[in-house]
């Protein structure tokens, strides 16, 4: 089961890759076309930044990903032991190498883990979760993302991070420079059957974020399911991870300041507010419906 659920992500990451280059290019053609009329150059340019900002994502995720986040690394044990050793025995029980270690100062309780592959993991933990949760909770929470590491659900959620940022990249160069001449050759030009054409570029580059979050929310809410069950599998305790998630769901967002809107999808729970429209883009499933799951474990 745990084999085919490797295989099954590592072939998921080949599509990922696929989809969003595919959905990228329809993003460049967008650009080309409002900004200058030419869809080539459009293509060009989306082309560029995709295998530029991709290949830097993969290359450096952990890193990057911490550094949006806003996170810093422990350097050994001594800097807080609790944490280490519940990571170090988690990774030791799902037969992982050891993650390095990342805190994030902020009072919410929240936690992720990120990288290529478990051979270049990381997990962060804010310091609101080490203040808060005991530690049969906080084991629940490692052994939850030491399954996202072991099922290589930190790749393809990387990943997914990654091209999502490239793909509001280019969205927003377009929208951002609509004001300065972009889309407006001559009149001529806008009294001609183009309109058309820019109207539907213009369409193309405002939803292009928000078709890109929703391909995110749906890599994100399935995983956690599993990464739920696989702590339960790793602590044979389910209440600590219960009670993680109790409390977890019963606390106040992080700070803005402090958390990427891109990686989201990577903590343990939705770590920004949702509220009105945004609730139908949450990048997790709902709190109690996790939590019913795990009862029945």
């Amino acid at each position: 089961m745990l084999f085919d659920q490797i295989a099954k992500n590592k072939r998921k990451t080949i599509g990922l890759f696929v989809g969003f280059f595919l959905f990228m290019a329809v993003v460049g053609a967008a650009l080309g076309y409002f900004m200058w009329r030419s869809v080539e150059t459009g293509l060009v340019i989306a082309l560029v930044v995709g295998i530029v900002y991709a290949g830097y994502m993969y290359g450096q995720s952990t890193d990057v990903v911490m550094s949006m986040n806003h996170a810093h690394e422990l350097t050994g044990p001594d800097e807080n032991p609790e944490l280490w050793h519940i990571v170090e025995d988690m990774a030791l029980v799902a037969q992982v190498p050891m993650p390095r270690v990342f805190i994030i100062d902020d009072a919410s309780p929240n936690a992720f883990a990120t990288g290529n592959d478990p051979q270049h993991a990381a997990v962060a933990a804010t310091t609101g979760i080490l203040d808060r949760l005991n530690r049969s909770e906080l084991e629940g929470v490692m052994a939850h993302e030491m399954t996202h590491v072991r099922n290589y659900d930190i790749r393809l959620q990387t990943i997914a991070v990654a091209l999502t940022s490239a793909i509001a990249l280019l969205a927003n160069f377009g929208t951002n420079f609509m004001f300065w001449g972009g889309g407006r050759r001559s009149d001529n030009d806008r009294e001609s059957n183009n309109v058309v054409g820019i109207i539907l570029s213009l369409l193309v580059l405002v939803l292009a974020p928000i078709m890109a979050s929703i391909v995110q929310l749906a890599i994100s809410r399935n995983r956690e399911y599993l990464a739920d069950a696989g702590a339960v599998e790793l602590t044979r305790n389910p209440e600590g991870l219960i009670s993680a998630l109790q409390k977890i769901s019963n606390s106040e967002p992080m700070s803005e300041q402090n958390v990427a809107p891109s990686s989201a999808g990577l903590y343990i729970s939705n770590p920004l507010k949702l509220n009105g429209m945004n609730e139908l883009f949450a990048t997790h499933p709902p709190m109690d419906k996790r939590i019913a799951a795990l009862r029945q474990l």
